[in-house]
């Protein structure tokens, strides 16, 4: 899992091998995950974080 960013305390990363889905990063803190489509920039899925931090991953994702 090549990191591609760090943000506070947001990691950004990628998996290798996700050929059936769009482009994507994940994005994780502590205990809270999220996957991000990059083209165009929406939330995929999410587990943990609240509604605001979302807003600011997508933004930092963009």
């Amino acid at each position: 899992m090549p990191t591609v960013h760090r943000s506070g305390p947001y990691r950004f990363f990628f998996y290798c091998h996700e050929s059936n889905e769009p482009p994507q990063v994940h994005v994780d803190r502590d205990q809270d995950f999220c996957m991000v489509w990059l083209m165009p920039v929406a939330l995929s899925s999410s587990l943990g974080y609240k509604s605001w931090e979302l807003r600011e991953i997508e933004w930092l994702a963009s």
